[in-house]
């Protein structure tokens, strides 16, 4: 059984699942601090860690393995959320490779009723200071509703790479001013605060996927 990490109210309508990226845990400040805005918007927050971070508390260092390799441990955490009786609304999602994997098995739980939408925090559009190797095959022809939350600092994708890009039309892309891949921006730079970022990051997701006009279940 999945092991969730939970925010928020068990009767939120709205229930988003996370997962991590590929080298911090899901309770990495960086995860807690995001988990928490969502929470305050009013949604219920699960996060989980796939297998080889999991090991990692328990002394085994594995590398991150290639995304595509775990996503049926995000379709078994999804199962195993609604088994722990979270019903209503879902969303999925995760930071950088964690909402990579969620992108990937997105259209497929969309297709089945299963999800209502899809989050990713700092997409991994391609690895730094390689833009040539893409990861964006998937998100052409995506169906999912979906938000990406992206720094304008991001060295996994500028916003004059994400432009050429192509993506669905079901994919709208949030700058963050100058937010690194964490979107952490710098105060002194921007004005702007971790903070305020993670509220904005929140109450989009409220505003473009959890409204229920934005799904026919």
């Amino acid at each position: 059984m999945t092991h969730f990490l939970f925010d928020g109210f068990d009767t939120a309508p709205v229930t988003i699942l996370l997962a991590h990226g590929a080298g911090a845990s899901m309770d990495s400040p960086s995860m807690t601090a995001t988990a928490k805005a969502l929470a305050a918007a009013g949604f219920q927050v699960a996060r989980f860690e796939f297998h080889y971070m999991a090991a990692r508390r328990y002394g085994h260092r594995k590398p991150p393995p290639r995304a595509e390799t775990v996503n049926p441990e995000y379709v078994k955490a999804i199962a195993d959320l609604r088994a722990k009786g979270v019903t209503g609304k879902l969303i999925i999602g995760g930071k950088s490779m964690g909402g990579r994997v969620a992108s990937m098995v997105a259209d497929e739980m969309f297709a089945k009723g299963e999800i209502a939408g899809l989050i990713c925090l700092g997409y991994p559009f391609h690895p730094p200071a390689k833009p040539e190797q893409l990861r964006t095959k998937h998100l052409i022809d995506l169906k999912t509703p979906t938000l990406i939350f992206q720094g304008t600092r991001d060295e996994f994708g500028t916003k004059d790479e994400v432009a050429t890009y192509g993506l669905s039309n079901a994919i709208e892309v949030v700058w963050l001013e100058d937010g690194d891949h964490d979107l952490k921006p710098r105060k002194a730079v921007s004005g702007f605060s971790t903070a305020d970022h993670l509220k904005t990051v929140a109450e989009t997701v409220k505003a473009r996927l959890a409204q229920p006009s934005a799904s026919s279940s």
